[in-house]
């Protein structure tokens, strides 16, 4: 049902009547009879939304503005969002940085902002970030989300997540560079990023990318520490998100996921950016999903 309200009958919104999708204001009050698939029941009032404080942290070919349209939508819900940039990334024009560097600077943030009972959200590289991150300040945070990101496994890299060719792809790419860096070729991000998205918006979102370190995507990490932490942990599914083949020992789930031992799973409709930009009202109720009590 990828996160939708179960036993609610097609044609309705929770909480409302059979006008609201009429144009109607249409709204009823608890204990009305509506009819289902087996039979009557009593609607349910509307979930209040608990308050949560959020720590966005991005991936790969981006910065902190990424988060821009799930931030907004999760404020205006009553949340608290904070999106730390790290280094080699924004404003920060250093492309000698190391995974470590990143991790550090997450974990002082959330430190220097006095933040605690966090939720620790990662996309795509951010995952293996939190990962680290989780292991310098565990004891701030409520739970760790992983939406469509990497969890390594101890010993591994980002970059081992992907098949040989992929790696030799990447391998490649960063020694074409002058500042060891990787730049993703136009037609591999079109057709494997943003997939859902037309080509003007393809074309847009490409143009607001900017080559990325390629160190810390290639340092293997040690995780055990991380392996150790009774953090609870969810895992958000974007569905069609390419960037990863699917099946034989590669993908985001349940391959990476399931190394989480147990967690939450909420699924979404979603390739591994576009949504974020065209969106981001329904990523952030995924993502309160995955992170509510």
């Amino acid at each position: 049902m990828d996160g939708y309200v179960m036993n609610q009958p097609y044609g309705t919104v929770a909480g409302r009547g059979e006008g609201y999708m009429n144009g109607q204001s249409g709204s009823r009050p608890f204990g009305h009879v509506q009819p289902g698939v087996h039979g009557y029941y009593p609607m349910m009032p509307r979930e209040a939304v608990q308050p949560l404080t959020f720590v966005l942290v991005h991936g790969s070919w981006a910065d902190a503005s990424f988060w821009n349209g799930v931030a907004a939508e999760l404020r205006r819900q009553g949340h608290t969002v904070y999106a730390p940039e790290y280094p080699g990334h924004g404003s920060d024009p250093n492309t000698n940085v190391t995974h470590a560097m990143i991790s550090s600077a997450v974990a002082d943030f959330i430190i220097g902002h006095s933040l605690r009972d966090i939720i620790l959200v990662s996309h795509s590289f951010g995952g293996s970030v939190i990962q680290k991150v989780a292991e310098l300040v565990p004891d701030r945070i409520k739970r760790l989300v992983f939406m469509n990101g990497f969890v390594l496994a101890d010993g591994e890299s980002v970059v081992d997540q992907f098949p040989m060719p992929a790696q030799e792809g990447f391998t490649q790419l960063r020694e074409m560079s002058e500042d060891d860096t990787i730049m993703l070729p136009f037609p591999l991000f079109r057709d494997n990023f943003v997939n859902l998205a037309d080509l003007a918006l393809a074309r847009q979102l490409y143009s607001e990318i900017r080559p990325e370190p390629a160190k810390p995507a290639f340092e293997r990490l040690d995780l055990k520490e991380f392996y150790r932490l009774q953090i609870p942990r969810s895992y958000l599914y974007l569905t069609e998100d390419n960037v990863l083949p699917q099946g034989e020992g590669y993908g985001w789930h349940p391959h990476m996921s399931s190394r989480l031992g147990m967690f939450r799973l909420i699924k979404s409709h979603g390739d591994h950016m576009t949504f974020f930009r065209t969106q981001p009202a329904l990523l952030a109720q995924r993502l309160y999903e995955a992170s509510r009590d």
